[in-house]
């Protein structure tokens, strides 16, 4: 199988998406218009459209995003200009006394190929923690607590965050998709 061009200016997400599917990426790092909507699927599929027209060979595209259930699903897909916004403290301070800090992170992988386009998904849920706990170079890790645990992503630590994510979850539909189609131009 070709080299996929993975699109993302995203450094944590190109090292933890290459360690999850095992195949060669090459990071590409495009300008793309994104698309403003709470839906990751949609979002990962609009880049990921744009992304081919350009390349012209197979892409993929990831998108994360976190949803809090108090605020019916906001920040979803913008969680990334929210904690660029406001910060990871700004959004424990915004849930305040909220008693309801349940959420859930959504991972959509959009592949563009010769053959069509394809989605994979994968969610985990669990809660908002009261304040920010571990030490994360990725995004919102230190605020999300996965269900049935009592530590945020951050944390876990890396493997054992990638053993239950829902980015490894989407990674592995994706890997089991290629394992049996592969992709064509």
């Amino acid at each position: 199988m070709a080299t996929l061009a993975f699109v993302t200016s995203n450094d944590g997400k190109l090292r933890e998406f290459g360690q999850m599917l095992g195949v060669e990426l090459e990071r590409v790092d495009l300008r793309l218009e994104e698309l403003q909507s709470l839906d990751t699927a949609a979002v990962a599929t609009d880049k990921a459209r744009q992304a081919y027209s350009v390349l012209g060979r197979p892409v993929v595209v990831e998108d994360t995003g976190l949803y809090i259930d108090a605020w019916n699903g906001f920040p979803g897909a913008l969680v990334k200009w929210l904690v660029k916004s406001v910060g990871l403290q700004g959004i424990v301070r915004m849930l305040g006394n909220e008693t309801d800090r349940r959420a859930h992170a959504k991972t959509s992988i959009c592949l563009r190929y010769g053959g069509g386009t394809r989605l994979f998904e994968g969610t985990v849920h669990g809660s908002i923690a009261d304040s920010v706990r571990g030490t994360s170079d990725f995004g919102w890790d230190p605020i999300f607590i996965p269900e049935g645990m009592s530590n945020t992503f951050a944390e876990l630590g890396h493997e054992p965050k990638n053993a239950v994510s829902m980015r490894s979850k989407a990674v592995a539909a994706l890997r089991e998709f290629l394992d049996k189609n592969g992709v064509s131009d």
